[in-house]
């Protein structure tokens, strides 16, 4: 039982999903959200307030000017894509605290919420309830 219990407050530490998240950004918690995938994938739809840091581009000198002390949360298309896993896994090689959205950017429109860009889709959709 206690290796279960902890492997889900482990799991929970790295991890989070759409509502957590907007949760945590309307209540103006230090994250930065960092969109993983291509800067043209992020011109077309994102996440707002989302910044664009394309996984191939995270390295000591682009990260700087980062701040350290902030939670950054990773995401990508969802899935079938794993941008976000290998932000999440740069960004923390590199000293950051980090969390990967689970079912990135599909499951944030999934659960209702906004996004931004050129084909932006706004659709109501029914909330997990967690």
């Amino acid at each position: 039982m206690k290796e279960q219990i902890a492997f889900y407050k482990q799991k929970l530490q790295y991890e989070t999903d759409a509502w957590d998240l907007a949760e945590a950004l309307k209540k103006k918690n230090d994250i930065i959200v960092v969109d993983a995938r291509s800067a043209e994938a992020w011109d077309k739809e994102h996440i707002p307030g989302s910044i664009n840091f394309p996984h191939r581009e995270i390295n000591i000198e682009s990260t700087e000017k980062l701040d350290r002390a902030k939670l950054y949360v990773t995401y990508c298309d969802g899935i079938g894509c794993n941008a976000s896993t290998k932000a999440a896994f740069q960004l923390s090689r590199l000293g950051f605290r980090v969390k990967e959205l689970i079912g990135g950017l599909e499951w944030w429109k999934r659960d209702g919420y906004e996004t931004q860009g050129k084909f932006a889709e706004n659709k109501e959709f029914t909330n997990c309830g967690c």
